[in-house]
């Protein structure tokens, strides 16, 4: 199999005919080996008759039902989990992604990439959703290293060793090229012909912006210390810790010589910066031990391939020799 192509399916009853025809089409003409897993998370519109109706017609479709709504990262999971293809490709269900795309995408993959992420080069989305998309596109590229144009483009291809070491959850699925590319794996980009959309409407409204950010912050500390995190919650606590007892140096200093020196700089007990210096001492302290205990769940429960990432292997002729004879 050369192509699993995973479509999550959120009440899409009216367009997935149609789509399953356009795929079938587009992977005939270009002669793909290929498979269609829908996975309906939890419709309430009659979209799951209309998969089982697509895999009865044809061979090349099967689908998955959810018992209620798990959410599209679920979907995809589950969809991956089945697929039996070397290369998977992940389509939203509304028609706006085109099938017609698919042999560019694997053309572009196999010129030595391993996640190939679409570009709505010209979006035909309302400005408020556009707009906002491109600030999220930024703040990605800005705190991950990853400049792409589009990350929340719903088409992307992707090897499947790409899922063997990245595990998506909650809403991370947008963020699979990010959490690819900080595992050594080459990304790229290819622009893609968006289309409107003719049944339905969107499910993502503004909370989906609130809830990227938040994501965003996730995706970050995952790639930048979810091996490490007391470099980073370590890194805080320091600080606060130093800048506490910095205070209550002062602090001590000022009574020092008003007790010894005979100075009067007045009381210390009153003084706002005895408040504050205590303040982040304890809050650092509290925070150097959350990155202590963060260490211990990582030692204890981390995986060895968590820490690393294998390209590929060789050996010397007489061990493959070997390995043969065995």
């Amino acid at each position: 199999m050369k192509l699993s192509i995973v479509v999550p399916v959120l009440n899409e009853s009216e367009s997935l005919l149609e789509l399953t025809r356009e795929i079938i089409a587009s992977c005939d003409a270009a002669g793909i080996s290929f498979e269609i897993i829908f996975v309906d998370d939890g419709s309430t519109d009659g979209s799951w008759a209309v998969i089982r109706e697509a895999a009865k017609a044809d061979e090349h479709v099967s689908g998955i039902r959810f018992r209620r709504n798990f959410g599209k990262a679920a979907a995809l999971t589950a969809g991956m989990n089945a697929a039996d293809g070397e290369y998977i490709m992940m389509m939203d269900a509304d028609l706006q992604d085109d099938p017609a795309e698919i042999p560019k995408f694997i053309e572009k993959l196999e010129s030595g990439f391993d996640v190939v992420n679409g570009w709505k080069q010209r979006r035909l989305d309302p400005w408020h959703k556009v707009y906002p998309s491109r600030v999220f596109n930024w703040m990605i590229g800005r705190m991950t290293g990853l400049w792409l144009h589009d990350h929340n483009c719903g088409l992307k291809l992707f090897r499947r060793e790409v899922t063997h070491e990245v595990r998506i959850y909650g809403e991370l699925h947008r963020f699979i090229p990010v959490l690819a590319h900080a595992r050594g794996f080459k990304i790229t980009e290819l622009p893609v012909h968006h289309r409107e959309r003719q049944f339905g409407h969107s499910k993502y409204g503004v909370r989906r912006f609130l809830r990227g950010s938040l994501d965003l912050l996730t995706v970050k500390f995952l790639t930048g210390f979810g091996m490490r995190p007391q470099h980073l919650m370590g890194g805080i606590g320091v600080f606060l810790f130093g800048l506490g007892s910095f205070g209550l140096t002062i602090l001590t200093v000022i009574w020092l010589l008003t007790q010894v020196g005979g100075l009067d700089f007045g009381p210390i007990g009153s003084r706002p910066l005895l408040h504050y210096s205590v303040a982040a001492l304890l809050l650092g302290g509290q925070i150097i031990s959350l990155g202590l205990v963060a260490e211990l769940l990582v030692a204890y429960t981390g995986r060895n391939v968590d820490a690393y990432s294998i390209s590929e292997r060789t050996a010397s002729e007489t061990t493959q020799r070997e390995t043969l004879n065995v």
